[in-house]
C-alpha cells in the first residue's frame, strides 16, 4: 500500500497541468476567503462620476455603470462561484452516491424503480433542469445551489450504481454478508470506499460545470441577486454595454474560464492519482 501511495504521488507530481490547476484552485480559495482584505474598494459603493472608466492605475479592471470597481467585484464574485459550485456538488455527491449504491446493491424492483427515476432526470440537461427548479422555487443563491445539486444527483447515482452491481458479486462482499454484516455496513465499509476514485474525479470536473451553471443562472437573473456581485451577473451587465465598456464582460468571463480550466486540470490529475491502471 505504501508503494502504491508513492507511485500515485509521483504520478500526480509528474502531471504539471494538474499541479497548475491545483495551485490556481488554492489561489481562488484564498481570494474568496480574504476578498474583504484584498479588495481595494467597497463592492457596493457607487460613484457616478467614475462610471464606465476603462482599466487604469486607480481601477485596475475599470468600473461598471454605477462607478463600482470591477476588480473588487470579481474578487467577491469568487465567493459565490466557489460556494455554489462546491456546496452543490458535495450535496449531490452524498445523496447521489448513497442512492446509486443502494439501488445497485439491493437490485430487484427497487433498482428498477430508482433506475427509471434516475434516467428520467438525466434526460434533462443540467442547465435546463436547474432553470426549471429555480423558476419554481424563486431566484437566490440558496435555491440555485439546491437546483444544481438536484440536477447532479442522478449523475452521481449513475456512476455509483454500475460498479456496485459488479462489486456486490465479489467474494469479500459475500464473505461480509455471510458473517452477518448489515446492508448499511456493507455499503459504507466495502462498496463506497471502492468508488472513491471515480467519484473524486467526476466531482472535480462537475464543480467546474456547476460554476458555469451558476453563472448562467445569474446571467438570466435566476441566481444571485443584486447588490451581491456574481460573475454571471457581471457578464450580463457587460453584454448590455459591450460596445462602450467591453471590460465589463471580458474580465468576469476570463475569471470563469480560468476557474473551470483549473478544476478540469485537477480532475485529470486525480484520475492519474487514483487509477491504479494508469499508475502502472
Amino acid at each position: 500500500m505504501l508503494l502504491f501511495d508513492q507511485k500515485a504521488q509521483a504520478a500526480f507530481k509528474q502531471n504539471k497541468a494538474a499541479l497548475v490547476g491545483l495551485a490556481f484552485i488554492v489561489l481562488i480559495l484564498l481570494i474568496a476567503l480574504f476578498a474583504n482584505i484584498l479588495a481595494p474598494y467597497d463592492v457596493r459603493t457607487q460613484d457616478i462620476m467614475q462610471r464606465l472608466r476603462p482599466p487604469s492605475s486607480h481601477h485596475w479592471l475599470g468600473t461598471d455603470e454605477f462607478g463600482r470597481d470591477v476588480f473588487s467585484r470579481i474578487l467577491f464574485g469568487s465567493r459565490v462561484s466557489l460556494f455554489v459550485g462546491v456546496t452543490s456538488i458535495i450535496t449531490a455527491m452524498v445523496f447521489g452516491v448513497l442512492l446509486g449504491a443502494y439501488s445497485g446493491f439491493k437490485g430487484g424492483w427497487i433498482d428498477q424503480v430508482l433506475s427509471k427515476v434516475i434516467d428520467s432526470l438525466m434526460s434533462f440537461p443540467s442547465l435546463l433542469l436547474g432553470i426549471l427548479i429555480v423558476s419554481a422555487m424563486g431566484p437566490g443563491i440558496r435555491n440555485a445551489t439546491i437546483a444544481i445539486a438536484v440536477a447532479y444527483i442522478p449523475r452521481f447515482a449513475r456512476i455509483a450504481r454500475g460498479p456496485t452491481i459488479v462489486l456486490k458479486e465479489n467474494e469479500f462482499i459475500m464473505a461480509a454478508r455471510a458473517c452477518g454484516a448489515t446492508d448499511a455496513r456493507v455499503i459504507f465499509r466495502h462498496i463506497i470506499p471502492n468508488l472513491v476514485g471515480e467519484i473524486a474525479v467526476m466531482s472535480s470536473l462537475w464543480i467546474s460545470a456547476a460554476i458555469i451553471i451558476e453563472a448562467s443562472l445569474s446571467f438570466l437573473g435566476l441566481g444571485v441577486q443584486p447588490p451581491m456581485p456574481s460573475w454571471g451577473m457581471m457578464i450580463k451587465t457587460g453584454v448590455d454595454a459591450l460596445h462602450m465598456a467591453p471590460w465589463l464582460a471580458v474580465f468576469p468571463g476570463v475569471a470563469i474560464c480560468l476557474s473551470v480550466l483549473a478544476f478540469n486540470l485537477l480532475g485529470d490529475g486525480l484520475r492519474d492519482l487514483l487509477d491504479p491502471k494508469l499508475i502502472r
